[in-house]
């Protein structure tokens, strides 16, 4: 693999297992075993501050921008990808193109295991995501969602939010 454009702040650790590539990361973030963890030289995945990413997940940045806020904790076998389609089949892709969009995660977004974050989603500050989730679209701050495909659980309640912001 042809390692390029990977700036990390401080205190960064990434297990050797690990892949990264076209990337900014910010301070204290932590990638653990076996994750793929990639953007392009045109869509630099960007990782904020004191985020980590559970083992065997998988951050695709390639085809469109992928951007992971502050303080965001991604568990396990997490698939997030900003392209999806048949791209080894241009006769398929006739009839079902390549689907290229960015995906955003806000800050302090909470993503449970085995979950699968698709392209064109954006997920509010403060969103929960149910294990074995499938998100196929975006989501407003303080929302809880869960299933496949992804639905609003919840939202939190007045004094969850209050403790959170520190009201």
């Amino acid at each position: 693999m042809k390692y390029a454009n990977i700036n990390l702040g401080k205190d960064v650790e990434i297990d050797p297992s690990s892949s990264i590539n076209n990337v900014t990361i910010g301070d204290n973030v932590r990638i653990a075993k076996r994750c793929s963890v990639y953007g392009s030289p045109g869509n630099q995945l960007e990782i904020g501050s004191n985020t980590y990413i559970g083992m065997n997940s998988l951050l695709n940045g390639f085809a469109a921008k992928l951007t992971i806020g502050c303080n965001v904790s991604i568990a396990q076998n997490v698939n997030i990808m900003v392209d999806s389609g048949p791209n080894a089949s241009p006769a398929m892709q006739k009839v079902f193109p390549l689907e290229k969009r960015p995906v955003t995660i806000g800050n302090h977004v909470w993503i449970g295991a085995g979950s699968v974050i698709m392209p064109g989603v954006t997920l509010g500050d403060y969103c929960i995501v149910a294990a074995n989730s499938y998100v196929n679209r975006s989501f407003d701050h303080f929302t809880i969602v869960g299933g496949s495909p992804a639905k609003v659980l919840r939202t939190f309640t007045e004094e969850e939010k209050n403790k959170i912001l520190g009201e």
